[in-house]
């Protein structure tokens, strides 16, 4: 549980900025991410975040925990594009498999290059969040997003999910030690098995305490109004930073 909390989050340079300014420099940064052609804009954007991760003091065992899923993701996705896209051949390699036939693993040169465009997008992105998150408290971020007109219903589930996400990790990791101490993890029919009933229990448990919730704030007048943080005025030098930042972003995804 400890690799989503917010004790990370310490008094630092990034922590005195406005939320909205650093949601609109990570937003307009992520779009050029995502449009670039190349891989040379967004490894730079990855490396800059990284750093300023290292900046803010932020553990490195808890940084790649984080990214751990994504690269995952992305890996699977390199592999799908190297070896079963393209028509520009690189290599073809005839593995052995059963019933005396031979499997035809074959490694293509466009299917590499889109593959690495592909990864490299998704570490930048995945970068820029990781930083947006660590220096911006959670409260901060949702008054952000309803500055910026986000519906209502969406900000509402996020905060209502944000609230039960540590509880349903405590019931989680009850349940694994339970389980665990039961040998229930001992192979892997049985681990497969024990885990299906703890992802079992906890969806279970997800909508009973959705029905509670709904029923509470009923019960206490709730008509769908979140109360949010009064956003202060903007800082000129904090919007020149930011301008400054943004521009430079885009000479770069320009060259």
């Amino acid at each position: 549980m400890k690799i989503f909390s917010e004790h990370f989050q310490k008094e630092h340079l990034l922590s005195r900025i406005d939320a909205r300014i650093k949601l609109i420099v990570v937003l307009s940064l992520l779009v050029m991410v995502l449009s670039y052609k190349g891989i040379l804009f967004p490894l730079l954007i990855a490396a800059g975040c990284f750093i300023l991760c290292l900046k803010m003091d932020i553990p490195t065992q808890i940084l790649f925990l984080r990214m751990a899923q994504p690269l995952f993701f992305a890996m699977v996705i390199f592999l799908l594009k190297f070896f079963f896209t393209g028509q520009d051949v690189m290599f073809s390699v005839s593995l052995p498999s059963s019933h005396f036939s031979l499997l035809t693993l074959t490694g293509y040169r466009d299917g590499l290059i889109e593959g690495v465009r592909i990864v490299s997008r998704i570490i930048s992105g995945v970068s820029l969040v990781l930083v947006l998150g660590f220096a911006t408290p959670f409260i901060e971020f949702m008054a952000a997003l309803s500055w910026l007109r986000i519906p209502k219903p969406f900000i509402e589930i996020m905060m209502f999910a944000y609230r039960y996400l540590f509880m349903f990790l405590e019931d989680a990791t009850t349940i694994y030690s339970a389980q665990k101490n039961r040998l229930g993890y001992a192979g892997i029919r049985k681990g497969l098995n024990s885990f299906g009933v703890l992802t079992g229990s906890l969806v279970l448990r997800g909508f009973e305490q959705s029905q509670k919730t709904a029923d509470a704030m009923i019960q206490r007048g709730y008509t769908g109004n979140m109360p949010m943080l009064r956003n202060q005025p903007f800082k000129a030098a904090e919007l020149a930073i930011a301008l400054i930042v943004v521009l430079i972003g885009g000479a770069v995804w320009m060259i």
